[in-house]
């Protein structure tokens, strides 16, 4: 979960300051934007721990599912918010997911091989 807090944190902060920078000092959407962000966010943290569990060989192939089973999920999820959707709303979470997600796999990856020249059991 400290992972999820750090992520959603450095997100909100992210996306604050870009508004500021455009000149917007309110949130369009307020709390309700808050809380579709969080329910996205931990939609994406669990696809992904549940995916990187799967006894799926090579890695990238359960990196691939990992992302498009995340992805879809998150792309429903939009369907259901309850504010209309900016005209980006699409574009800005494949951007935002898919530059977190290679984050990730990039982070997992590196330790997936300093586990296995370690030589300890995956």
């Amino acid at each position: 979960m400290t992972g999820y807090s750090m992520i959603y944190t450095v997100i909100t902060l992210l996306n604050s300051v870009l508004y500021l920078c455009n000149g917007i000092y309110e949130g369009p959407s307020g709390n309700w934007h808050e809380l579709d962000r969080a329910m996205i966010l931990l939609i994406g943290i669990a696809a992904f721990e549940l995916c990187m569990n799967l006894p799926v060989k090579p890695l990238v192939l359960r990196y691939l599912i990992a992302y498009i089973s995340a992805i879809g999920v998150r792309i429903c999820r939009l369907k259901q918010i309850r504010e209309p959707l900016a005209k980006t709303a699409y574009r800005d979470i494949w951007i935002n997911y898919t530059g977190l997600f290679v984050l990730l796999c990039i982070i997992n990856t590196v330790i997936y091989v300093f586990k296995k020249k370690k030589g300890q059991k995956m």
